[in-house]
């Protein structure tokens, strides 16, 4: 099984709790004998859930869908603070304040972080310090100091509330460490909390659903039916067809102008129901980024 050769496709798949990302491409590039795949949205090993596989010429595509909104399923535990933040690390800290605590208190603690915030990510992250990831500084006995990133939280919703166990339903921008906010309710609460389970359920138009399930790997037919046309991937995006000369002068990397175009930002550039290109607007001349068919 092979992609069109020009675009490549997408293939959600559910990763399951254990295996890395990286796991999953290499057993997809078994499965599919392709060796240009890559993946958005790096899930650890403990999260299960939506990982978009890029297949083909579709890994170029991989900046435009790793900002879609997610959204996850988690499971934070109340009572303990782990080096990790997560329950893979060590506990640092317990308290039993979280017996006194009722739902209504965890939702108005939980509302103080919805919105545009600023979010310090975990120390074992893959953030960058001086050139090393943070997790291999933590790793060696050093000391990170990880600087804080403004994320986009749209919502937190409570869904089962059976202490010291809480389930959250948390739609949110790329970047976002859900293992952070269940340390900021613990320190906020007073309690300390980590992160017991995480599931991904949607990125952007993709939904768990429609993922393909692992053991499905050596099943041809359910691979073909779960494949996404890159030009519905990027449906979020704007989208301008153009035929004729206009096309040709897309396809050989050329600047076009075109009326109605947005003022500025990225562009889907379709002919004849294909990805032709993706591009950027600037006060309607549209210039090609990355040219997928000839």
């Amino acid at each position: 099984m092979s992609p069109d050769h020009d675009t490549g496709f997408l293939l959600p798949v559910d990763k399951p709790v254990g295996p890395t990302s990286h796991d999953i491409v290499a057993l997809a590039r078994r499965a599919l004998g392709i060796r240009r795949i890559g993946h958005t949205g790096t899930l650890d090993p403990f999260a299960s859930g939506l990982l978009i596989l890029c297949v083909g010429p579709a890994t170029r595509l991989a900046e435009y869908l790793d900002p879609q909104t997610k959204v996850y399923r988690a499971r934070v535990r109340l009572g303990a603070f782990t080096d990790t933040d997560d329950r893979t690390g060590t506990v640092i800290a317990t308290s039993d304040q979280w017996s006194r605590l009722d739902r209504r208190t965890i939702e108005q603690s939980l509302s103080k972080q919805v919105g545009e915030i600023l979010q310090t990510p975990p120390a074992y992250s893959a953030k960058q310090m001086g050139g090393e990831r943070m997790y291999a500084v933590m790793r060696r006995g050093g000391q990170a100091v990880v600087p804080p990133s403004r994320v986009r939280i749209e919502s937190i919703r409570v869904v089962s509330f059976e202490l010291p166990d809480v389930d959250l339903e948390i739609t949110c921008g790329t970047g976002t460490y859900i293992r952070a906010i269940a340390r900021d309710v613990g320190a906020d609460l007073g309690c300390g909390a980590h992160l017991a389970e995480l599931r991904r359920t949607r990125i952007g138009r993709f939904d768990i659903e429609s993922a393909l399930r692992v053991e499905q790997f050596d099943e041809p037919a359910a691979i073909e039916a779960r494949q996404v046309d890159p030009l519905r991937a990027l449906g979020d995006l704007p989208v301008i067809e153009v035929e004729g000369d206009q096309a040709e002068s897309i396809a050989h990397g050329r600047g076009i102008r075109v009326g109605g175009a947005p003022a500025s930002g990225p562009v889907v550039i379709a002919c004849g129901g294909r990805l032709l290109a993706v591009a950027e607007s600037h006060d309607g001349v549209i210039r090609p980024r990355k040219v997928f068919a000839a």
